[in-house]
């Protein structure tokens, strides 16, 4: 490991592991959470009535980011060198600004209206996704497959 070289690719791992710990506080918090943070009334209800779906799906989730932040901490070299590192980055940073652009469409198919949760989570994202991308584009030469 070599001390943190990349400040973006820090960000992005630290944005990705509170979204993770964010997943996790909503199946601890129950429905009020999961209607808060935007999750559905249908997950919120299905947490209400005891079923594990939303845990799973939502455990999931965390799990998928947590990996992501640990790519993003490995790019900036705060963690030993993962499988396929170039390759992890370019796709959570396409992801990541995927979801957020989605935001553009959302606003022409409802002639710009769109809701709240859509709107902020989509910009939210998007941050998420210039974090990791940066990161990534700085870091490019340092995450080559290693001799």
């Amino acid at each position: 490991m070599t001390p943190a070289r990349n400040p973006a690719l820090v960000i992005g791992g630290l944005l990705s592991l509170a979204a993770s710990l964010l997943h996790i506080g909503c199946i601890l918090g129950g429905p009020a959470w999961y209607r808060f943070f935007g999750a559905g009334e249908g997950m919120a209800t299905l947490a209400e009535q005891g079923s594990m779906t939303p845990t799973l799906v939502t455990l999931g989730i965390a799990a998928i980011l947590a990996i992501w932040a640990a790519y993003a901490f490995s790019g900036a070299g705060l963690l030993p060198r993962l499988p396929l590192l170039r390759t992890g980055l370019v796709v959570i940073s396409a992801v990541y600004l995927l979801r957020g652009l989605a935001l553009i469409p959302a606003l022409l198919i409802n002639g710009g209206v769109v809701m709240p949760f859509v709107l902020w989570s989509s910009l939210i994202v998007l941050v998420y996704g210039v974090a990791h991308a940066v990161g990534t584009w700085t870091a490019w030469p340092t995450l080559g497959p290693r001799p």
